[in-house]
C-alpha cells in the first residue's frame, strides 16, 4: 500500500510538471520568445550584409524637399522612363494608386503609358478584411484580378487552405486604366505580430477567396527567373524551375510565409543600396539633354529594382522589425527578395523538435536533481543552461532558429519544482528513518539527535539523574525450558507494556540488556522531579507485571517476577564510542550503583529497592522499610537501602 502511495505521488508529480511545462511554454512563446529572438537577430552572425543585386529607388526627404508631396505622377513616369536605358531583371513599384489624380489627368496618362512600356513591371496591391462597398463591381474586380495572375500553384501538402477562407474579403482597388497596364501585380501585405506589432515573417503566398497569390517579392523572384510554377509541400514552397526551397510557415489567416533573414544596415536607414528618386529624375533629364547623368543607368543592368517611398511625416512607409523600429517598407521587400535570390533563409525548428528539447531539458534537470547532492546538481544545471545558451548562439549563426528562452524557463521551473519535490521526499524519508530508528533508539534520544543534527560529536556533560534498572527474576532458567520463539514473544510483550509506562513518567529507555531494562530520568528530558517520577514509574511497572502474570498463567505461560533498583546522583550523560559509531548513554558510579541495588532484590526477596540518595528526594511520597548497613560490591563503606512498599496516601 505504501509503495502504491509512493507511485501515485510520483505520477501526480510528473503530471503536474507536464502541466507546468505546457503553461510556461505557452507564456514564454507568447510573451518572451519573440523578444529574445529579436536580440539574437540583432547580435547574431546570422545577420550579414546584403548584396547589390537589389537596388532601391526611394522617394526620400531629399526628393520631397525638391518636389512637394503629394508628387505629380509624371515624376514617377520619369523614373520608369529612365530605367528604359538599362536592363533590370525586374521592376517593382511598391506603391498603391488608389484613385486618379483629378487635378492633373495628364500626369496619370503619362505614368500609365510609362508603366505599359516598362518590361517585367510588378505593381502592388493590398488584400483587406473589409467588404467591397459595391458587391457587383467587387466581383468584376476580383475576376480581373484573378486573370491578372499567371502563376500556377500546386498543393502537395497535407493541408488545404480552407481553415480561414474569409479572412480577406476585398482588394484595395486601383483605377482600371492603371490596373490594365500593369504586367503583373503582387501582394504587399505583411504578417505583423498582434502582440508586439513586429514584422518577423514574410507573406509569400496570400490566401484570397479560395486561391493563392504570390507576394510582390516572390512575384519579383519568379519574373526575374522566368518561372511560373510553384509547388507546396508540408515543409517547403518549391519554385519548380530553379529548385528554390523556401521553408514555409503557415499563418492563422491561411497565408504562407517564411521567417525573414534580415541584413545589416549600410547606413541609418537601409540595408540595401538606395538611390534618391530625385537623383534618378535629374539623371533622366540630363540624358534627354545629351549630358552625362548623375547615376549611370548601367548600374541597374541585371538587377532587381524596387521603387518606393520613405520620407518623413505623411510620406513615411515603415515597419517595425527585429532590427529597427522604423524599417523602410521597400527595404523590407528588398530583404525578402534577396532571401529568394540568394537562397538565404532562417530555419526554425519544428514544434515537435522544440517540444522534444523542452521535455529533454526538463527530464535531465529533474533527474540531476534527484540523483546528485544539492550543490553539485545546482552547478551542473547552471552549466547545462549556459551550454544550451551557447548552442543557441551557434545555431543562430548557422541560420537555425531554436526556442531560446522557453527551454531555459522550463528548466528553471523544473529546478524549483524538482528541489521542492526533493525536499518533500527527503522530509518523508527522514520521517520514515526517524520512525524506524525510533524502534531501536528512544524517541526522545532521536529527537535530541535531530535537534542537534549539526553538532553531533563525542562528549557530553555531567548531570544529576535518576537511573532505573529492572530485571526478570529467574529468566535464564525459565528460558531454558522454552523455545527461542516463545522467549522472544514473552519479552516482546513485556517490553511493549513497560515502554509506555517509562515514557509516561518522562523516562528514556537507554537500552534493553537481555531481559533487563535500563531507563534514565532527568536527561535528555529535563525534569526537576525525576527521582519521584522514577519511583512512581517503578510502582506502576510492578502493577502491570501483576496483570501480565495473571494473563500469562491463563495462557499456560510461566510465572514471572521482576526486580527494580533505583539510584539518584551525578553521572556523565552524552555520546560515547568512536567518530563513526556513537551511543547516547549514561555512565558513572550512579549507574553502577543502581544496577547493584537491583541485584539485592534477590537477596532480600523484594521487588523495588532505592538508594538513600533517591529516598532523600521521595521520602514524602513513599512508605518504605529501611535495610541498614548493606555491603555493596565495589563500595568500601556500608550503606542504607530502602524497600518501597507503596506510594503513601
Amino acid at each position: 500500500m505504501k509503495i502504491f502511495k509512493g507511485k501515485a505521488f510520483f505520477f501526480k508529480t510528473i503530471l503536474l510538471q507536464l502541466f507546468l511545462i505546457a503553461l510556461i511554454s505557452f507564456i514564454s512563446i507568447t510573451f518572451w520568445e519573440n523578444s529574445i529572438y529579436d536580440i539574437f537577430i540583432q547580435n547574431s552572425k546570422a545577420t550579414v550584409e546584403s548584396t547589390d543585386d537589389t537596388i532601391l529607388i526611394m522617394v526620400d526627404n531629399k526628393s520631397i524637399s525638391r518636389y512637394r508631396w503629394p508628387w505629380d505622377r509624371s515624376l514617377y513616369a520619369e523614373i520608369f522612363d529612365y530605367l528604359q536605358y538599362s536592363k533590370p531583371k525586374v521592376v517593382v513599384f511598391d506603391t498603391i494608386l488608389r484613385a486618379m489624380d483629378t487635378n492633373n489627368t495628364e500626369s496619370d496618362k503619362r505614368l500609365f503609358d510609362s508603366v505599359k512600356r516598362t518590361d517585367r513591371f510588378i505593381g502592388a496591391y493590398i488584400a483587406q478584411t473589409a467588404q467591397y462597398d459595391n458587391e457587383e463591381t467587387g466581383k468584376v474586380y476580383d475576376e480581373d484580378f484573378k486573370n491578372k495572375n499567371s502563376i500556377s500553384i500546386t498543393d502537395n501538402s497535407h493541408f488545404y487552405f480552407d481553415y480561414s477562407p474569409n479572412y480577406y474579403n476585398s482588394i484595395v482597388k486601383t483605377p482600371k486604366q492603371y490596373f490594365d497596364v500593369q504586367q503583373h501585380i503582387g501582394a504587399a501585405n505583411h504578417d505583423i505580430d498582434k502582440i508586439d506589432g513586429v514584422m518577423r515573417e514574410s507573406t509569400d503566398l496570400i490566401y484570397y477567396k479560395d486561391n493563392l497569390y504570390p507576394s510582390i517579392s516572390l512575384y519579383a523572384y519568379l519574373i526575374a527567373n522566368d518561372a511560373d510554377q510553384l509547388t507546396i509541400t508540408n515543409k517547403y514552397l518549391l519554385v519548380n524551375k530553379t529548385n528554390l526551397k523556401i521553408p514555409i510557415k503557415y499563418t492563422k489567416n491561411g497565408n504562407l510565409g517564411h521567417l525573414v533573414k534580415f541584413y545589416k544596415f549600410r547606413d541609418n536607414k537601409y540595408t540595401h543600396n538606395a538611390i534618391s528618386a530625385v537623383d534618378i529624375i535629374d539623371s533622366y533629364r540630363l540624358i534627354k539633354n545629351g549630358k552625362k547623368p548623375l547615376i549611370d543607368p548601367a548600374i541597374f543592368n541585371n538587377k532587381a529594382v524596387i521603387i518606393g517611398i520613405n520620407a518623413s511625416n505623411e510620406a513615411e512607409d515603415t515597419l517595425e522589425t527585429p532590427i529597427s523600429s522604423k524599417h523602410s517598407g521597400p527595404d523590407v521587400q528588398a530583404t525578402i527578395l534577396d532571401n529568394f535570390l540568394h537562397n538565404e533563409f532562417l530555419y526554425p525548428l519544428t514544434a515537435g523538435q522544440n517540444m522534444a528539447i523542452i521535455i529533454l531539458m526538463s527530464i535531465l534537470s529533474f533527474s540531476i536533481i534527484r540523483v546528485m547532492p544539492f550543490l553539485p546538481s545546482l552547478l551542473t544545471l547552471m552549466g547545462m543552461a549556459i551550454l544550451y545558451f551557447i548552442i543557441c548562439i551557434l545555431a543562430f549563426a548557422n541560420n537555425i532558429v531554436p526556442l531560446v528562452i522557453t527551454p531555459l524557463a522550463v528548466q528553471i521551473s523544473t529546478m524549483i519544482f524538482g528541489y521542492s519535490y526533493r525536499f518533500i521526499l527527503e522530509g518523508k524519508n527522514k520521517e520514515k528513518i526517524k520512525n524506524a530508528m525510533g524502534k531501536y533508539l528512544s524517541q526522545d534520544i532521536m529527537k535530541n539527535v535531530v535537534q542537534n543534527i549539526d553538532d553531533i560529536k563525542l562528549g557530553g556533560k555531567k548531570a544529576n539523574v535518576t537511573v532505573l534498572f529492572s530485571d526478570i527474576r529467574g529468566f535464564t532458567s525459565m528460558s531454558e525450558k522454552m523455545t527461542a520463539e516463545e522467549v522472544s514473544m514473552i519479552l516482546n510483550e513485556y517490553f511493549s507494556e513497560m515502554e509506555p509506562i517509562i515514557t509516561k513518567y518522562n523516562g528514556v529507555i537507554n537500552k534493553f540488556i537481555g531481559d533487563a531494562v535500563m531507563a534514565i530520568f532527568g536527561e535528555p528530558i529535563q525534569d526537576l522531579n525525576h527521582s519521584q517520577n522514577a519511583v512512581k514509574c517503578a510502582v506502576e511497572m510492578l502493577k502491570k507485571v501483576e496483570q501480565l502474570r495473571e494473563k500469562w498463567l491463563q495462557e499456560g505461560k510461566p510465572k514471572i517476577e521482576i526486580g527494580i533498583g533505583i539510584n539518584t546522583g551525578e553521572a556523565f550523560v552524552g555520546n560515547i564510542g568512536s567518530e563513526k559509531r556513537l551511543e547516547y548513554t549514561v555512565i558513572g558510579d550512579t549507574v553502577n550503583l543502581a544496577s547493584r541495588i537491583e541485584s539485592y532484590n534477590k537477596v532480600y526477596k523484594t521487588n523495588l529497592l532505592i538508594s538513600s540518595s533517591t529516598y532523600s528526594h521521595v521520602s514524602d511520597i513513599v512508605d518504605v522499610i529501611k535495610i541498614a548497613d548493606v555491603t555493596i560490591r565495589g563500595k568500601s563503606k556500608k550503606m542504607d537501602i530502602y524497600e518501597v512498599l507503596k506510594l503513601s496516601d
